[in-house]
């Protein structure tokens, strides 16, 4: 195990430093100069090369990008060029939203994956699971913010049962800013809970067809008993897996739902820099979501080889 372990982290560490030379060279290579953008462009060329000397805009490439990965390894992520703020404050009051966020659409795709995914396959092959099938192939087909929009027409706006934007923050009230987030969780949750309902479905089918099972039901189990006691505990080892690589995907990809819902999250304040060219936000805060995924996903395969000793032998 320890050596699977090992073999892991080097492939993170080799994972990220592949991830930030991308980074940095895709958004180093995007036109603007971010000094020549904050002064305008009747800005005199002596004040925008102090302001490049200023925000150490003026040193080579690969000065920059040693300089940046230096930092945040002692945990600084340098400062915003709009704001003149630690660029690690900013990532902090925005996770308070972000983080939530994933977390609740997590929760709520668990909710409606796993129902659908043991009434689909406890009845293959009747309309049932045909219905529940075709459910989710439209969650996977359609996209999320079609699903936000869509949310938003018909809660928000005829039934206005929720606000269509905004978050009041968790100063004002645990349910008043839970109440904010759930149209932006469901959004994001449906898709996923459609891809963890056919998981879950394809995964109890093949217990279904092991030997211990056609044991079981030879002991004088029923079909239901036998797929509750025997089947669903077999079946969550790759369903586990799928969910915590959902959690990675739903904390970098509410990108696009964050801004439909004008929440102040993570992926509004990547926008924000980009339009802004503010290159560290935008560096740093690509940077700290991408880790997290490396990261998930490599605590989702230690704890797959925990659980499946096959896995460990291959290493």
């Amino acid at each position: 195990m320890l050596r699977y372990a090992l073999k892991r982290l080097l492939s993170l560490a080799i994972s990220l430093v592949v991830a930030s030379l991308v980074i940095f060279a895709v958004i180093e290579v995007a036109p603007g100069d971010p000094a020549s953008f904050m002064l305008g462009i009747n800005a005199q060329p002596d004040t925008v090369a102090a302001l490049r000397s200023e925000l150490g805009l003026d040193v080579s490439k690969a000065e920059r990008y040693l300089n940046w990965i230096g930092g945040m390894v002692r945990g600084d992520f340098g400062t915003s060029y709009t704001y003149r703020t630690p660029v690690g404050q900013m990532i902090a009051d925005r996770m308070w939203v972000s983080l939530p966020l994933a977390l609740y659409a997590l929760a709520l795709s668990t909710i409606i994956a796993f129902p659908a995914g043991i009434y689909a396959a406890a009845r293959r092959g009747k309309p049932g699971d045909m219905a529940v099938m075709g459910a989710t192939q439209l969650g996977v087909a359609v996209p999320n913010f079609w699903f936000a929009m869509m949310l938003v027409l018909v809660f928000a706006i005829n039934l206005r049962w929720f606000s269509a934007g905004g978050f009041p923050g968790w100063d004002e009230g645990f349910w008043l800013a839970l109440k904010s987030l759930t149209l932006p969780a469901i959004a994001l949750a449906l898709p996923q809970s459609a891809i963890l309902a056919r998981v879950m479905r394809s995964s109890l089918l093949d217990i279904l067809g092991e030997d211990f099972m056609r044991s079981a039901r030879a002991k004088g189990l029923s079909r239901r008993q036998a797929l509750w006691r025997h089947g669903l505990r077999n079946a969550l080892i790759p369903v586990l897996t799928i969910i915590g690589m959902q959690f990675a995907f739903l904390l970098a990809g509410g990108i696009i739902i964050e801004q439909v819902f004008f929440l102040p999250g993570l992926g509004r304040l990547i926008f924000q820099a980009i339009s802004a060219r503010d290159l560290i936000v935008v560096e740093s805060v690509v940077m700290l979501l991408v880790f997290a995924v490396i990261l998930v996903n490599f605590i989702v395969d230690l704890a797959y080889a925990a659980v499946d000793p096959r896995l460990r032998a291959r290493t």
